[in-house]
């Protein structure tokens, strides 16, 4: 909503002028008399007080009508990770199979506490736990591939074997030898022009691409975890790799078509709807009408709708490209401003 409050807004232009990183992503300043909208953080010079109006999201930005700046990429910043949470994820990744103790993490200056709340605000879990994930779906991929559990334990920093199972099967649901037949659903975060995203992966391919303030997201969680009979754990695989570098160049408007694997579990009926989806071209739109028609039942109108809602793989399966009959932009779980974004983005780059 937009920040009607006047001493808030005091505070708010006061923090845009000095460039106050504590406000980035707490409040969205519209320019008037430029149309772009930004973060405390932008290097752009300042307006006057009479020509900005303030918000507390983007989407009610976008939604006045004012555009991302260019400079500071507002809806991208706003939710990049403070850099010594940046640093502390990649430590976790170039060294997966490492416990990080708060000691080491002090020891190159950073605040556990800090790391520990932006998990929790923005994952859902504490760091520890975001890294003993890690780990175990490391674990978990060497265990694939071969690797004894007595090696795997003891080559992932844990001191007994029973300790290991222990961790294991707590996170997995499983011991790891009942596991090695199963799949695991590897998720990881990154952030879009539009915000962050969710991409969710198993060994087939992607399975989950949603923003993470997806309405229901929980529920698709369950749904999917469910339906594959597998746990989510945090972590990487080739085709989170390949989706988010896919993503990047679509964003970039250098990509209009995804080659990334995909895994999608649903009735025969939902993936019908998602075939059709996936047939759509770049920068063009059909009706739910049009799409209930290319699967050979012009009354299903409703049944499409619901089935494109029940699509987990956003933009790739393009539910995005699906407008009412008379043009009207509806039913996007993302939100309608970023289906208008989404789509005028693959205008412009047609």
């Amino acid at each position: 909503m937009r920040i009607q409050n006047l001493d808030q807004i005091k505070n708010y232009y006061q923090a845009l002028l000095n460039r106050d990183e504590a406000y980035v992503g707490i409040f969205y300043v519209g320019v008037i008399t430029t149309g772009v909208f930004c973060i405390s953080i932008c290097r752009a010079r300042k307006p006057k007080p009479e020509n900005v109006e303030f918000y507390s999201t983007f989407k009610d930005a976008l939604n006045a009508g004012y555009r991302p700046c260019k400079i500071c990429r507002p809806t991208e910043n706003a939710n990049e990770a403070p850099k010594q949470v940046t640093a502390a994820i990649e430590l976790v990744r170039s060294h997966p199979k490492q416990k990080i103790s708060d000691d080491q993490l002090q020891q190159l200056g950073f605040s556990p506490e800090q790391i520990r709340r932006w998990f929790k605000k923005h994952y859902g879990m504490t760091f520890q736990t975001f890294q003993r994930m890690y780990r175990i779906n490391t674990a978990f991929q060497e265990l694939k591939h071969g690797k004894t559990a007595t090696d795997t334990a003891f080559d992932s920093s844990y001191e007994s074997l029973s300790g290991f199972g222990y961790t294991f099967k707590k996170v997995m649901g499983r011991s790891p030898a009942q596991s090695l037949e199963n799949n695991v659903i590897t998720i990881n975060r990154f952030t879009t022009p539009l915000s962050p995203m969710f991409v969710g992966a198993t060994e087939q391919g992607v399975c989950l691409l949603e923003f993470v303030d997806r309405r229901m997201l929980e529920t698709e969680f369950n749904d999917l975890q469910r339906h594959l009979n597998s746990p989510i754990v945090t972590g990487e695989n080739e085709h989170t790799k390949q989706a988010r570098q896919e993503l990047e160049e679509y964003f970039a408007g250098i990509r209009k078509q995804f080659t990334v694997a995909l895994h999608t579990p649903g009735t025969a009926f939902q993936t019908q709807v998602w075939n059709v989806l996936k047939q759509i071209p770049y920068g063009e739109t059909t009706s739910y009408q049009s799409q209930a028609e290319r699967v050979g039942n012009p009354k299903a109108v409703r049944a499409v709708a619901a089935a494109n809602g029940g699509n987990r793989v956003s933009i790739i399966i393009p539910c995005h490209r699906v407008i009412g009959k008379n043009g009207t932009l509806t039913g996007y779980g993302g939100g309608l401003d970023r289906k208008h974004w989404l789509l005028e983005h693959e205008r412009r780059q047609r």
